[in-house]
C-alpha cells in the first residue's frame, strides 16, 4: 500500500480529513495530489501484466506450478524475466507451488510441519530440568 493509498483508505474507512492525514504523515498537499493523479510508471504497469499472467499460470496449474515451472512457460510466452524475479511476485501476491502427489496426499500440509501437523514440540533450551543447579556456564561469572 502506499502513502497515496493510505491516506485515501483513512478518509473512506474511518472518516479521516485528509488534511490531518498529511499533518501526520509529512506530506504536502500538492505532493499528494501529484501522485494521486499520475499515471504509472512503465515498472508499475510490467509488473501488473506479469503479476495477472503469474495468476493465471499458477491457476491453471491447480497451483502445484512454482517459480521454476511459471519462469518456464513465461519464457516461451516471450517474457524477458530471471526465476528470482518471478518467485518474488510469487512471494508478494501470496502463492506457493505444491507438488502434485504432495498435494494429493497431504491436503492439510502436514507432512511439511506447517501449522496442525500435530508433531511433539521439543524444547531444548532452560536449564534441562536441573532446578536450583547452577548452569556449567554460569560458574564463570
Amino acid at each position: 500500500m502506499t502513502v497515496v493509498e493510505f491516506i485515501e483508505s483513512q478518509r473512506a474507512e474511518f472518516g479521516v480529513p485528509h488534511k490531518i492525514c498529511f499533518r501526520a504523515l509529512g506530506v504536502s498537499p500538492s505532493w499528494f495530489y501529484k501522485w494521486k493523479n499520475r499515471r504509472p510508471t512503465a515498472r508499475e504497469e510490467r509488473r501488473a501484466r506479469l503479476d495477472e499472467q503469474i495468476t493465471r499460470l499458477f491457476a491453471a496449474s491447480g497451483g502445484t506450478y512454482g517459480s521454476p515451472r511459471i519462469t518456464q512457460d513465461l519464457r516461451a510466452e516471450g517474457w524477458k524475466l530471471s526465476e528470482n524475479t518471478v518467485a518474488k511476485r510469487m512471494a508478494e501476491l501470496g502463492l506457493a507451488g505444491r507438488s502434485e502427489e504432495a498435494a494429493l496426499t497431504d491436503p492439510a500440509g502436514q507432512a511439511a510441519g506447517r501449522a496442525g501437523s500435530g508433531a511433539p514440540e521439543v524444547h531444548r533450551g532452560g536449564c534441562g530440568g536441573a532446578v536450583g543447579r547452577r548452569r556449567h556456564d554460569d560458574q564463570h561469572r
